[in-house]
């Protein structure tokens, strides 16, 4: 039998437009956010291919889901609220050098209200998911006045710290074109400490800072190993250079 090609009739595509490329994304990716499937394919599609940044990825919100969901078992959290928290908390993304950076946890909660709120959720529970969204935000500098604000900002921040925390610090850096660190001062011990221009000094002006600000006693005792961790890495890079 001859191949024959097929006409394509105008307005059609062989390929599935990006919105329909998302949805099939979201529906490969919603059970790595059991037991919360279906809110995580309802909501993928609205954070999938917002941003090329690595750092907050799809893999960013897999990690901070799984530690929150932790969280949540452990202080007796509601778990929906978190979870919906946790996948949109990133769903309007600001580079880390624009003067908006501080906006980018409150875009997000107003963006986040008007999903939710598409999908029929009641505004006081839309308003705890968008709280909880407002606050985790280290530069927005919001304090989280409910139990699931405090376990989203806990798992988000324990992204920060440990192994997967130095390694997007790192990525982050190549990003913005910084460099490793101050070849004629790695530690800092005569000079200001600048993060924009080398990620080694980023440890020191945000990241070992953070682990006296986690706010449920379990985000406390995963800090406290994670930030060892970094101590321990720090320690051997200077060792090296």
């Amino acid at each position: 039998m001859d191949c024959q090609t097929q006409p394509v009739s105008k307005g059609t595509s062989r390929f599935p437009d990006a919105q329909a490329l998302q949805k099939m994304m979201a529906a490969r990716l919603a059970p790595s956010f059991a037991p919360h499937e279906a809110l995580a394919e309802a909501l993928l599609p609205h954070v999938l291919g917002s941003s090329d940044d690595g750092s907050h990825d799809v893999s960013h919100l897999q990690r901070v889901f799984k530690v929150a969901m932790t969280l949540c078992a452990a202080e007796n959290g509601e778990a929906e609220i978190v979870a919906a928290a946790v996948l949109l908390h990133d769903c309007v993304q600001v580079e880390k050098n624009s003067p908006l950076r501080a906006e980018a946890s409150r875009l997000s909660a107003e963006k986040a209200g008007e999903i939710l709120a598409a999908l029929g959720w009641e505004p006081a529970r839309r308003e705890a998911a968008t709280h909880a969204i407002l606050t985790h935000s280290f530069s927005a500098n919001v304090a989280s006045e409910t139990l699931e604000a405090k376990i989203v900002q806990d798992a988000d921040r324990l992204d920060a710290i440990g192994f997967v925390g130095i390694a997007r610090c790192f990525y982050t850096a190549g990003r913005m074109n910084s460099a490793l660190y101050d070849p004629f001062d790695p530690k800092a011990e005569e000079r200001e400490l600048d993060d924009l221009s080398f990620a080694l000094d980023h440890f020191e002006t945000k990241l070992f800072k953070l682990k006296s600000g986690f706010q449920t006693a379990a985000g406390r005792d995963m800090a406290d190993l994670r930030h060892a961790r970094m101590k321990a890495f720090i320690e051997y890079l200077h060792e090296e250079i």
